[in-house]
């Protein structure tokens, strides 16, 4: 890893859609910004087909988005950095720094857009069986399971709406979920009742994911009412049982709630001065793609004005 030190005004750690609007939001305010992003810009964005409820874009796919915010932040003058491990994260009492494979980095200011991922199910043959029948994302996966059965496990928007999904290769898809009713959005929820490849089993978990060498054979269903148990064929499994946010190198420099998603007020700042959360990544009662870009852009607001009070800005080449 290189010695030398980048310095920036703004360091948005993420660049999903909380990341780009910060990105895009900061640059515009003329300081020096830097987007670093493990993957490739979008977040999960990239993991969603369809994407119907974000205003103004109808009809377009996450990809699609996702390159369309790629492409307006950089042109504003915003840097993105891609496939980025992050080694390190330590705060001292003027620069936030950021160590990673692709040098260090350190700014006045932070924004940790972070987001989530997919939360385990923690069943045994889970891990097992991951890449052999096992899977997380529909998009990423669907495609090789033409003709087959399949079972998601969830009952929120992305298990539904990824369960629907699924039935243009499957020849099946079995959605279990815990309980009798979904949470997903209605329209979500009308769509997979009328789609003659879904079967649906209510009140009912997996403890268990069965295979052989070859991947996935079935799931052990048990009725959570009677405590009943029994094998169901299937060919793969797809799990969306909620997310776990992306905090682990903040837990001992941030305050974080007891789901480990970072604290915020209004305003997107956190309990360390110039330091700040968007998306995801924080405690939020909608995590959509447009909540997140809301979020970005405040949180560059805020920290253009926390830069203005420290009165030394990085020049902007």
């Amino acid at each position: 890893m290189t010695t030398d030190i980048k310095e920036y005004d703004i360091i948005i750690l993420g660049g999903g859609p909380a990341g780009l609007s910060a990105g895009l939001y900061a640059a515009r305010g003329n300081v020096k910004t830097v987007i670093l992003e493990k993957l490739i810009p979008g977040g999960q964005l990239n993991n969603t087909l369809e994407v119907e409820n974000y205003p103004g874009m109808d009809h377009v796919t996450g990809p699609q988005i996702a390159q369309a915010m790629e492409t307006q932040t950089k042109r504003f003058g915003c840097e993105i950095i891609n496939n980025v491990e992050t080694k390190t994260v330590s705060f001292t009492s003027d620069y936030k720094i950021i160590e990673t494979d692709k040098g260090t980095f350190k700014a006045k200011v932070l924004i940790v857009a972070t987001g989530s991922e997919y939360k385990k199910l923690g069943a045994p043959g889970e891990i097992e069986y991951s890449g052999k029948g096992v899977s997380y994302c529909a998009v990423c996966d669907g495609a090789f399971f033409k003709e087959k059965e399949l079972v998601v496990i969830g009952g929120g928007d992305a298990a539904v709406e990824e369960g629907t999904y699924l039935t243009r290769y499957a020849s099946k898809v079995t959605i279990v979920h815990r309980r009798n009713e979904f949470r997903a959005e209605k329209i979500i929820q009308d769509r997979a009742f009328k789609n003659p490849k879904i079967n649906i089993v209510w009140d009912t978990t997996v403890p268990k994911i069965n295979g052989d060498v070859l991947g996935v054979t079935s799931v052990t269903l048990k009725n959570t009412k009677s405590g009943e148990e029994k094998d169901f064929k299937c060919d793969g499994v797809f799990i969306y049982v909620g997310l776990v946010p992306n905090t682990v190198f903040f837990k001992d420099l941030v305050n974080l709630d007891s789901g480990g998603r970072i604290i915020t007020n209004e305003k997107m700042e956190t309990n360390v001065p110039g330091v700040y959360a968007a998306g995801d990544v924080r405690e939020t009662p909608l995590k959509q793609a447009v909540t997140a870009a809301a979020d970005g852009s405040l949180a560059a607001t805020m920290a253009l004005g926390y830069l203005e009070t420290l009165h030394d800005k990085v020049a902007v080449h």
